[in-house]
């Protein structure tokens, strides 16, 4: 038996954040950054809930992957309030984090034997690319390393998809963000887990993103092409909710945590080695997941005659839109000494083992497996 969920009430394109008037409560417990404060975009969110009667207390601690020392403070924040609401106004991390917060006040309070009842949660996210304001998906930081939560109890109840908050977002984010998104369409795509449902998602996914991120990071103010590549990344996030990722993102997890690296770069820098592992061509035995990588070459026009033809179209495809996008081909470009890498590898590759992500992969890797794929990336 399987399932597919969709929990969250989406609300979308530009001024869509207006639906803040329409909710009921007293106090909002807000969790966002620096950037969105300097932007404007927390006053107006404070402002439509001052409309329908409910105060705010704002949280703007949160710092790009966020750790558990930020995740205490916002606990402690939390409980200085009554909020019967928590709105994650931000990027990835932000909303990670009021997941981190929200999770962890549930299992503090269970631990005490006391009953912790889930303030409305509304995620309106900043960036395009980890599609968390639909997942039950959280990553956060503890003693260096990137811990994945993965729970329906913190996934958000509504999202709200404003294409205007991410009008101010940099080039290098945009290109990073956009490909976090890809990989996770892609990754559901294969996943184990993968059903009908998801499949659909991700194809709709990948279509949008081939055809408007290369726009989107030529100019951010393309209106059309901010509310596709978010809605893209909305819909990706509903994928791999559902169907789960792969050693993609474990893997990245383990650099990114390592090397300090931003997590859709480091999903980016190993992309082409993971989809080439996992369609593994030279073995004509099995090639289920080669067809359907070929199949995601068919959906953005590539020829895909056969299996084989259309994997190696998609891979090239997608080593073409990172090159477009100013991503580097290697880990080396970021200036990685390769005495240092080669000294965490072995580190990196047992933290990726053990990922949440790695068991939905379509090829269970070996330990020598991961370390191929990670001296192929650099």
């Amino acid at each position: 038996m399987r399932k597919f969920v969709i929990k969250p009430k989406i609300y979308f394109n530009e001024g869509s954040m207006e639906f803040l008037k329409e909710i009921n409560g007293s106090c909002a417990f807000i969790v966002s950054d620096s950037v969105m404060e300097k932007l404007g975009y927390l006053q107006k969110t404070i402002d439509y809930l001052n409309e329908t009667g409910i105060k705010s207390v704002v949280f703007t601690d949160v710092r790009p992957d966020p750790d558990v020392k930020v995740i205490a403070q916002g606990m402690k924040k939390y409980l200085e309030t009554q909020a019967d609401t928590i709105v994650a106004l931000g990027g990835g991390s932000v909303i990670d984090a009021a997941k981190g917060i929200l999770y962890s006040l549930w299992q503090f309070r269970k631990a005490a034997g006391e009953e912790f009842k889930k303030p409305l949660f509304i995620a309106i996210p900043s960036t395009s690319g980890t599609g968390s304001e639909v997942t039950n998906f959280s990553v956060i930081t503890a003693e260096g390393q990137k811990v994945v939560i993965v729970d329906d109890w913190i996934a958000p109840d509504i999202a709200i998809l404003d294409s205007t908050c991410i009008q101010h977002v940099p080039q290098q984010v945009v290109a990073d963000t956009g490909i976090d998104a890809l990989v996770h369409a892609i990754e559901a795509y294969v996943s184990t887990a993968a059903t009908p449902c998801t499949d659909a998602l991700a194809e709709k996914a990948v279509q949008l993103i081939f055809e408007n991120l290369k726009n989107l990071y030529n100019d951010v103010s393309n209106a059309c092409a901010r509310e596709r590549i978010q809605n893209a990344s909305c819909i990706a996030g509903m994928a791999f909710t559902n169907a789960g990722l792969g050693i993609n993102h474990s893997l990245a997890h383990a650099l990114g945590g390592t090397f300090h690296i931003s997590h859709g770069r480091a999903n980016a820098l190993l992309v082409s080695a993971v989809i080439e592992y996992n369609a593994h061509l030279n073995n004509t035995a099995s090639r289920d997941i080669a067809e359907k990588y070929a199949k995601l070459a068919a959906v953005v026009q590539l020829p895909a005659r056969t299996y084989r033809e259309g994997a190696i179209n998609f891979m090239q495809a997608v080593k073409d839109l990172k090159k477009s996008l100013g991503i580097p081909n290697s880990i080396r470009e970021l200036g990685i000494d390769k005495s240092m890498f080669e000294t965490e590898v072995g580190n990196m590759v047992e933290l990726a083992l053990h990922d949440r992500c790695t068991p939905t992969n379509p090829r269970q890797p070996s330990r020598e497996d991961l370390i191929g794929i990670f001296q192929k990336s650099f």
